[in-house]
Order: C-alpha cells, then sequence, then structure tokens
C-alpha cells in the first residue's frame, strides 16, 4: 500500500471548506485525474479515474462522516482508503489535511508512487482546491449529516 499525507491551509471558515468537501461530484473541478463521480445515496459514490492512459472506476463507501471534522471513505475493492480532516485555526481559516492509502496496479504507478508522483499529485489537488473555495467565497452545497 502506498500512504500519502498533504495539508493545504485554506482561508475560509471550517464549515465552508467541510461543506464543499461533502460534495463530492463537484471534485472534478479541482481534483486532476478524476473525470466523475456519482453520488449513488449519502454514503456511496462512484468514482472514475484516469492517470495518464489507466482509467479506474471504483465505488467508495463512506465509512465517517461528523461535520466540519471529518471524512473518511474506502472503497469496496479495499485498494482505496482515506480520511479528510478540517482544523479550525481561527474564525476565516481552516486548515485541510488528506491522508490517502491506494494499491498501486502495474510498474507505472509502483514507480511512481515510489518516487512520490502521488504525493505531488495530491499537493496540487489540495492547492487547486485552495484556489476552488477561495475564488468562490462559499460552497456549491453542503451535506451535514453525521455517519459512523
Amino acid at each position: 500500500m502506498a500512504s500519502i499525507i498533504e495539508t493545504v491551509d485554506v482561508s475560509v471558515p471550517v464549515s465552508t471548506a467541510y461543506n464543499q468537501w461533502t460534495q463530492f461530484e463537484s471534485f472534478p473541478h479541482f481534483l486532476s485525474y478524476v473525470e466523475s463521480i456519482t453520488q449513488i445515496d449519502d454514503t456511496t459514490n462512484r468514482w472514475e479515474v484516469k492517470i495518464g492512459t489507466v482509467e479506474r472506476e471504483f465505488t467508495a463507501h463512506i465509512t465517517e462522516q461528523h461535520p466540519d471534522e471529518r471524512v473518511a471513505w474506502k472503497s469496496v475493492d479495499e485498494d482505496h482508503a482515506g480520511v479528510v480532516t478540517f482544523h479550525r485555526l481561527s474564525d476565516t481559516e481552516t486548515r485541510v489535511t488528506v491522508q490517502l492509502d491506494w494499491k498501486p496496479e502495474g510498474f507505472v504507478e509502483t514507480v511512481g508512487a515510489a518516487i512520490g508522483i502521488d504525493n505531488h499529485a495530491v499537493k496540487k489537488d489540495l492547492q487547486k482546491f485552495k484556489e476552488f473555495i477561495e475564488s468562490r467565497g462559499a460552497e456549491t452545497g453542503a451535506w451535514r449529516g453525521d455517519v459512523g
């Protein structure tokens, strides 16, 4: 398993950052390799990702979700899991931390993970999330349910 931990500070209140992160179908706006996410129900999403010529599809279940604190998930095939945590730094600033565990498949993904390309991609995508939410100043929607 490859593991990634990256953090970004965003200049929005914790509830704004959290609320945007619950809008999974908006992820292609700031996650480079996500082609689409379809929300099946409150805790199930279908992901389509493309990295170079490698295309993957997987179903993920939200295993834990607490408003303004965290969202955790695991793919059905258990090749991918993660958690995003939200930390209030001030009334207008939030630290967002992403931890991902995933199983590289094949030579290209294994080498990419070994030399840190996946870490770089997550760092870049968190920066894009920062730009997305700060430029809007407000979330595109919210789901404030509690899971787990």
